[in-house]
């Protein structure tokens, strides 16, 4: 496998990652395409996506994969599972690894014991996606290792018999906002919508802003361009942000009391777009 990623993404720091492709790793051949595409992370899942029977195949074509040059973030199995152990064992041993995602987490030491057993300094994404994970969240977010949250809907769903209506997940969505604030980390990574692309995934991203999510997990390569781009600053915003920054460099300040949050803000979405390549546009 050519050792190569999307250079873009390959330069963004993780934190600031907003499509979050999951690649089941019982196909190895799909992994030169998801490394290929849009996505600002590539996540090789070894856990939902794999029957038992399947689990050690698809654990060996991901260490193969990061062995060959690969360079990815894994989805790996739950701590209450047998499996967890030999995930990060087999990982373990691996170069290019850029991270681990915790399925089901639930506790604050799911994190910790993932951390501890991982290689030194790996990242690990908490993926909650139970009610118990949504009311420890708040702990979970200060578990030593925890690097972001990210937002399980499917299985959420499953767990609490809720639908899909965005005011419905608007409690747990914004409790992992929260959570995320009180751990002092990056936003959280929303769930994904299964099949939408166009204005119907625009509208889905759109929620996933507006509750404070920076992130969005997705499962198909063809929807990381729509997430980057939605989840990035708007060209109004940009355009905002350009005027009010150079009226403040040449010296036109308005002095009320919401100046200096508008100005923070102007020069948060300034760092954001020259970040994802698009202030100049």
């Amino acid at each position: 496998m050519a050792p190569y990623r999307n250079q873009r993404a390959a330069a963004l720091p993780a934190r600031l990652s907003r499509s979050w492709l999951l690649t089941s790793a019982a196909d190895p051949s799909a992994f030169p395409a998801a490394l290929a595409s849009e996505a600002d992370s590539v996540v090789f899942d070894i856990e939902d996506a794999i029957p038992a029977d399947g689990k050690d195949q698809a654990r060996r074509n991901v260490v193969e994969a990061l062995e060959a040059g690969a360079s990815a973030w894994v989805r790996i199995n739950d701590i209450t599972t047998p499996y967890w152990e030999q995930d990060l064992a087999a990982l373990s041993r691996v170069g290019h690894l850029r991270g681990i995602m915790l399925a089901k987490t639930e506790h604050p030491d799911h994190i910790t014991k993932t951390a501890m057993m991982a290689p030194a300094g790996t990242p690990v994404v908490a993926l909650i996606e139970s009610a118990v994970g949504i009311m420890n969240a708040n702990d979970i977010a200060r578990a030593p290792g925890v690097f972001r949250l990210a937002f399980g809907v499917g299985d959420f769903r499953r767990d609490t018999g809720v639908s899909a209506d965005p005011m419905a997940l608007a409690f747990a969505r914004s409790s992992l906002v929260v959570a995320s604030r009180v751990g002092e980390l990056p936003g959280p990574i929303d769930g994904p919508t299964l099949g939408a692309s166009g204005e119907e995934l625009a509208q889905a991203c759109a929620v996933t802003q507006s509750m404070g999510m920076t992130g969005k997990l997705c499962l198909d390569p063809g929807q990381t361009d729509g997430i980057n781009r939605n989840l990035a600053p708007s060209e109004q915003e940009i355009t905002w942000a350009r005027e009010l920054i150079t009226q403040h460099d040449s010296g036109h300040v308005v002095g009320d009391g919401s100046y200096l949050p508008r100005l923070a803000r102007a020069r948060k979405v300034s760092e954001l777009a020259q970040t994802y390549g698009i202030w100049n546009r």
